[in-house]
């Protein structure tokens, strides 16, 4: 269960965050939220889809990691095999809050950043400091507020971008048959994409609003980032035909 708290230089001054990346500080996942904004750097790695809270119903774009629960196919021995980390796992432990300016009714909210305490990545002995020893924050603690920053704005734009979908029924489901060099069958279901039909039959007025809200461009990227899937499948085989200690 995740704690988190305010950061601040006085009681967090000695605090270390561990940046490996392993299974062993929460990365395997086969899923991680992504936004419109990062699509461009996603897109060169790995297939982009939508999933769906069975709770509120929800959509969320995400970049898909692995096939099977706990599995990050793009985790190794050596690290995150990729040029790119998604922002969503590069800032952890770390989340952005909110706190009140002032006393008064009226008075702004302030982005704050927030860390999990209980995170296995928290420590005191090893990994990056967040602060100088003589006051000032470190070069990683200005990229994890500047990520954080961009974390906040993309779930902005992300609303505005599914709402765009979900107004022109763009989002269909959709089931990958998945037969790997073991002769083993998987099927990945669950997920949503695009509807290129639907997209392909929209007025031409309602495409370039589309395009003017950069949207179009978007939807696009999700389509072409499907060609990752054969490399995530290579992935899963490669997996497969190592063998077992």
């Amino acid at each position: 269960m995740a704690k988190y708290v305010l950061l601040d230089n006085v009681n967090h001054k000695d605090l270390k965050i561990i940046t490996d990346r392993s299974a062993k500080y929460g990365d395997s996942i086969p899923t991680v939220v992504t936004f419109p904004f990062e699509f461009r750097d996603i897109l060169a790695h790995y297939p982009i889809c939508f999933s769906k809270d069975p709770k509120s119903g929800q959509f969320h774009s995400i970049a898909l990691l692995g096939f099977a629960e706990n599995e990050n196919l793009f985790l190794s021995e050596d690290g995150w095999d990729s040029s790119y980390v998604p922002l969503m796992i590069e800032r952890q432990p770390f989340s952005i809050g909110f706190q009140q300016q002032g006393q008064s009714v009226s008075a702004e909210m302030q982005r704050v950043v927030h860390v999990d305490m209980d995170s296995p990545r928290t420590n005191m002995e090893e990994g990056q400091n967040l602060f100088l020893q003589h006051g000032g924050t470190t070069t990683y603690l200005q990229r994890i507020s500047s990520v954080l920053e961009a974390v906040y704005q993309g779930q902005q734009g992300s609303m505005k971008f599914i709402d765009a979908l979900i107004k022109h029924q763009l989002l269909e489901s959709f089931t990958l048959d998945v037969k790997l060099n073991d002769g083993s069958d998987n099927k990945l279901k669950g997920f949503y994409t695009i509807n290129e039909d639907k997209l392909n039959a929209l007025p031409a007025e309602t495409k370039v609003k589309l395009m003017d809200d950069g949207y179009l461009e978007s939807i696009y990227m999700v389509l072409a980032s499907f060609s990752n899937f054969r490399a995530l499948i290579e992935r899963k085989n490669q997996k497969c035909s190592i063998p077992s200690h």
